[in-house]
């Protein structure tokens, strides 16, 4: 994990979908505490559902939440955000997302998560899939590469993000 200076603390995406189910929420929601946890800053799209589940969980356990929000107003913004980010970007706000973290955690799934593991991979980043899309291995640019891992737990998908 590059994460630009040795005394910079892991930066870890969370993505998965505005509508998600209580599974969803609480997969999220425990993921956000244990990043929370273990001091890394937390970012996500800003919104309801997954986002705003794990942005609760890392607010809770102390952490700062940055959210990446699509429109022009940050108090759209959920309430457990330590910063809000108007992007003005819509969906593009993806690749914001992703380019600002050193790894992504997908709950559950969305076309928007989708995109956003499909351009963590391409860009390199360590990616866990809880609870969500299946990607095939064949699909990456180097099969057998350790950057994905398709996890069942909270703890697996934090463990596998802040591997270095």
């Amino acid at each position: 994990m590059d994460s630009g200076a040795a005394h910079s603390p892991p930066h870890v995406a969370v993505a998965g979908p505005a509508e998600a189910g209580v599974r969803e929420t609480a997969l999220a929601r425990e993921v956000g505490v244990l990043l929370g946890r273990r001091g890394a800053v937390v970012f996500c799209g800003g919104l309801g559902g997954v986002m705003e589940a794990c942005a609760e969980g890392a607010a809770a356990a102390g952490g700062t939440v940055v959210g990446l929000l699509p429109g022009l107003d940050r108090a759209s913004g959920n309430r457990y955000l330590t910063v809000a980010v108007a992007t003005g970007l819509g969906e593009l706000r993806n690749g914001l997302l992703v380019n600002a973290c050193d790894a992504l955690i997908a709950v559950g799934g969305s076309w928007g998560t989708l995109s956003e593991v499909a351009l963590a991979l391409r860009a390199g980043k360590r990616v866990a899939v809880l609870a969500g899309w299946s990607v095939p291995t064949g699909a990456l640019a180097s099969p057998g590469t350790a950057l994905l891992a398709e996890v069942t737990t909270p703890a697996e998908a934090v463990a596998h993000a802040l591997t270095r």
